[in-house]
Order: C-alpha cells, then sequence, then structure tokens
C-alpha cells in the first residue's frame, strides 16, 4: 500500500524543486528488499568507477537510522549552508569525495556514530526533501540515492520526489529468503513508475585469492533466474571478498586498491550495463 508524502505543496513549491534537481541527467535508486545484502557496497562502488570514467555523480544516503555511506567512502564534515539562487532561500554543501563525486548523508548531521535517530515517517519525508530538493548538487551526470532496505517511507518519498525519469538497480544475494523480498521490490518499482535497470547479485561465491578456485557459499544464479522470471534485466554477479569489507571499514576505495580481482571486474562489468541501460544510443 502507498501514501502521499505528508502535506501539500503549493505549484510554486513544487516547481522550485524540479528546477533545483534539473541538472541531473540521470538519477538511480540502489534498492534492497532486506538488510544485509551489501547494498551501499555496491551503491559506493557505483558512483566510485563512475567518477573514475570521468562523470560528474552525486550520492545520496537516506537510510536514516544506518546511515554508513561517510564511513564506507572514509568521508566526514559538516555540510555548511550557502545562499540559493535567489538569495533568499539557503541550500546545504556536500561533502567532496573527489573533485568529480559530492556526498549527502543524515550521518553528516549526527553528533557522532552512536548517535539514534527515532523518528516518524513525516519527519524522514521532510528530511528526505530537503536532502534532494534543497541541497546544492549542481549539474550531475548521475545522482545515485543508497535507499534503506524495504519499500516503506523512504524509498517512497525519494520516488515521488525524484519525479521522472527515475531508475532502480536492486541487490540481493543468491538465498531463497533475500529473493523472495526483491519480488516485492521489483513490485514497488513498478508501482511508483521507477524503471528498474537491472538486478546485481551480491556475494556470489568467493573466489579463493590463491588458487582461483570458487566456492558457493550461499548459493549462485539465483539473481539470475529471478531476473528472467520477472522479466528484468541481469546486470551480474559479485563474489565475496573479505578485502571489500576491509576497504569499507577502512573508508577506502575498493576499486582503485584491488582493481586487477574478480569482484573489481565484476564491479565494472555491472557498471558497464548501468551506464548502458541509462544512457541508450
Amino acid at each position: 500500500m502507498t501514501s502521499p508524502g505528508p502535506g501539500k505543496q503549493t505549484a510554486a513549491e513544487q516547481e522550485a524543486g524540479r528546477q533545483r534537481i534539473a541538472g541531473i541527467k540521470h538519477r538511480i535508486l540502489v534498492l534492497s528488499g532486506k538488510g544485509g545484502v551489501g547494498k551501499s557496497s555496491v551503491a559506493a562502488n557505483l558512483v566510485l568507477a563512475l567518477a573514475a570514467q570521468g562523470r560528474r555523480v552525486g550520492l545520496l544516503d537516506v537510510d536514516v537510522h544506518g546511515p554508513s555511506i561517510p564511513r564506507i567512502l572514509g568521508v566526514d564534515g559538516f555540510p555548511a549552508e550557502l545562499a540559493g539562487p535567489d538569495r533568499a532561500s539557503a541550500l546545504l554543501q556536500t561533502i567532496p569525495v573527489t573533485d568529480r563525486l559530492r556526498v549527502m548523508s543524515l550521518g553528516f548531521l549526527l553528533e557522532n556514530r552512536d548517535t539514534a535517530v527515532i523518528w516518524r515517517g513525516p519527519m524522514k519525508y521532510s528530511v528526505i526533501k530537503q536532502f534532494i530538493e534543497d541541497v546544492d548538487w549542481g549539474e550531475l551526470d548521475y545522482l545515485v540515492v543508497d535507499s534503506p532496505p524495504g519499500t516503506g517511507d523512504e524509498p517512497l518519498s525519494v520516488a515521488q520526489l525524484l519525479g521522472t525519469p527515475a531508475h532502480a538497480v536492486v541487490v540481493t544475494t543468491p538465498q531463497e529468503l533475500s529473493l523472495a523480498d526483491v519480488r516485492r521490490c521489483v513490485t514497488f518499482c513498478r508501482k511508483v513508475q521507477v524503471s528498474l535497470l537491472g538486478l546485481v547479485e551480491n556475494m556470489s561465491g568467493f573466489v579463493c585469492p590463491h588458487c582461483g578456485g570458487k566456492t558457493d557459499i550461499f548459493k549462485s544464479g539465483g539473481g539470475r533466474k529471478l531476473a528472467a522470471e520477472m522479466n528484468v534485466p541481469f546486470l551480474g554477479s559479485i563474489p565475496l571478498d573479505p578485502r571489500l569489507v576491509e576497504a569499507a571499514d577502512a573508508g577506502t576505495a575498493y576499486l582503485e586498491r584491488f582493481p586487477d580481482t574478480e569482484t573489481a571486474r565484476a564491479f565494472q562489468h555491472i557498471v558497464k550495463a548501468v551506464v548502458t541501460a541509462a544512457e541508450p544510443e
């Protein structure tokens, strides 16, 4: 069941919000049906790869109760306010990661990593609206939004506020429990008119860095099978690599540190598939 965001905006307010994100060419939600599937790691490495290709990229972390993007990317700071285009409104300044990548997250606004965010739906909607419409995103080739698991307030608010066209990448693991939740994610995207770029199967086997042998710890192939079943493009499989976890904990870029691994090559394949789907010739 879906519901509109709280409160009604005037036509002028809606138009002002649309104008502030008009410079974003491609808008992509990274979704998952359940937690623990590596969605934030996929989102972070997606934007790093896009930025490395020379694209101007923004990453918005709207996981209100567990904002992990600042830790994964190794960035901190407090977003400064700057005068809006009409000199009457104030916009939030994004935090730069590189000259091509900028980030916004609730994590930048919390006192520390242990601060609990205890908000109901209306407050979440208000903050997400501010992060999309009242942030100085500037001209971007891609805005990638890391949403919390499920199909609740946060992804629904993002889908409503981003406008069209908006796209989605759904992340799953091979287990049946995760795949069952993905079906709901796919249905969600179709109901809110967000086009699906495709499905990513994360944690798809473990490739031994010493012998090159592969072990399917959580099985594999379930994501590809489900994509075919639901008529959704399959973007690729990402094998497990302990160094991906180490890089995220240390706040370093996995793709830069370990570019010649099977997992890095899988990420690059998926990024190429995302760009092809988002930028059809």
